[in-house]
């Protein structure tokens, strides 16, 4: 018979170096107070654009915002459909163009859509050319196309920047004879569905609603309106003697826009043996509660941005939204969204990458434009107007985003955020805390609400540069 012997564990003995002497730190600490931040949230952000807007009373939870009547017709981005065999426009976009603003002849339509022919073009490409006889219609499908035309002295220079969703040559359509008076070339591989002039003549030789729909249109295009497309307002002036004075009257949109307050909600739920037990050093419920408002106040930043009904990306002018002309954000692109809203622009917001990308392009070029102080805070800044960065604002899956351009006030008919003060249970102004009782769990719940909303008072005060390329820089 074997035995084995299994070796009993020795115990280490401690060196006699690390023998403590007094009292360590760890064991202290279970006697003592610690030092304490209240909770911390990465989610938190600056929120500018809180901050620029001026606040302006909505009693009744709406605000009207009454502008003269404008005789503009629609100079609207048309939309497109995937049939499988190819892209084609929906019939009733077709309304987005202003010889059909308003029209509602659904079969006159289709017929009219049925009509288009897909056209490819490479980069650097002729679409039109100036001179040139202009009977077809092009709706840009895809791609990015450049609007060249000639200045005073023969040289040759970018008028605009077309891409997905615009459209031209349309109301050439009206007149067979009419000539192209400026030159269209493909920046990118492009896409567009064109007209022809003898499609549209053969619809218009069926409907006499289109033909009739022609002489209004024919009729009414120069009529004399303002750059805006209100109706002048006459007015004499440098005469000597005793003229008759011309007789006016400023006509009111009879079907103004009217705001009402948007919502944020949530319902916060503290457990009654929390708030009673560990209330000290801090509040519990006071620090679930401010907690709780940030993110409220992080989402109405997002809907100021973002929601379709009174977010700005959603709610500037189509005449009012441009596109950088090469892809990254150029001094140059700065300086065209600037002139969109010339009249005492307040701030540009952009989300940070985007302005990361805007410092690339001033780095390349050895501009180093100098910092504003706004609320007490240093802020880059272009022709002194400061760069607010808002994280709010989408990048696409493209690496594209936006730069919104802000005139703000009441009184320089500029862009407004909307709430009402005086509320019941008001917490913060246009911000209530509702306490909704204990249930049987001993749990207490709040309702905490936040109202709000924004207004832009005049098409101009609000300006957007799309398709921002904020891609990394190349080593």
């Amino acid at each position: 018979m074997v035995l084995v012997t299994l070796a009993q564990p020795v115990e280490s003995v401690p060196d006699a170096s690390e023998t403590r002497l007094s009292l360590g730190p760890a064991a202290a600490r279970n006697l003592a107070t610690t030092t304490k931040s209240v909770p911390q949230m990465r989610a938190i952000s600056s929120r500018w654009l809180l901050k620029v807007l001026p606040w302006v009373e909505a009693e009744g939870g709406t605000f009207r915002v009454n502008r003269r009547l404008s005789y503009e017709v629609g100079d609207g981005r048309v939309t497109f459909t995937d049939t499988g065999s190819g892209p084609a426009v929906i019939p009733a976009e077709l309304g987005e163009l202003p010889l059909l603003r308003g029209f509602d002849e659904p079969d006159v339509l289709a017929a009219l859509a049925a009509r288009f022919e897909r056209r490819d073009y490479e980069p650097g490409d002729v679409v039109v050319a100036s001179g040139g006889l202009s009977d077809e219609a092009f709706l840009i499908v895809h791609g990015r196309l450049d609007q060249v035309g000639t200045g005073e002295y023969g040289d040759r220079t970018t008028l605009g920047v077309l891409a997905d969703g615009d459209h031209f040559g349309d109301d050439s359509l009206t007149d067979p004879l009419s000539t192209w008076d400026l030159t269209v070339k493909a920046v990118t591989r492009c896409t567009a569905l064109v007209l022809p002039q003898r499609g549209f003549d053969e619809v218009l030789a069926q409907s006499e609603a289109l033909r009739e729909r022609l002489r209004w249109f024919q009729a009414n295009r120069g009529a004399q309106r303002n750059e805006h497309g209100e109706a002048d307002v006459a007015v004499a002036s440098g005469h000597e003697g005793e003229p008759d004075l011309p007789s006016t009257f400023v006509d009111y949109d009879p079907a103004p826009r009217e705001y009402e307050l948007e919502v944020a909600q949530t319902i916060l739920r503290v457990h009654r043996r929390v708030a009673d037990l560990y209330d000290e050093p801090m509040d519990q419920t006071e620090q679930q509660l401010r907690l709780t408002i940030e993110a409220l106040r992080e989402r109405q930043e997002h809907e100021l941005v973002n929601n379709p009904r009174i977010g700005l990306l959603h709610n500037a002018d189509l005449k009012q939204r441009i596109r950088t002309r090469g892809g990254p954000p150029t001094p140059d692109d700065l300086d065209h969204l600037l002139s969109l809203v010339w009249k005492e622009p307040g701030c540009l917001l952009a989300h940070p990458r985007t302005i990361a990308a805007i410092a690339r392009e001033w780095n390349h070029r050895g501009l180093h434009p100098g910092p504003v102080e706004i609320n007490g805070h240093h802020v880059p800044a272009w022709r002194g107007v400061p760069l607010l960065p808002c994280n709010k604002i989408p990048i696409s899956g493209h690496h594209t985003s936006s730069v919104l351009l802000l005139r703000t006030g009441l009184d320089n008919q500029g862009v407004i955020g909307l709430h009402q003060t005086g509320l019941p249970d008001e917490y913060r102004p246009g911000l209530t805390v509702k306490d909704m009782g204990t249930d049987a769990k001993a749990i207490t719940s709040y309702l905490v609400s936040a109202y709000f909303s924004a207004a832009v008072l005049v098409p101009d005060a609000l300006a957007v540069l799309e398709q921002v390329e904020i891609g990394r820089e190349e080593a």
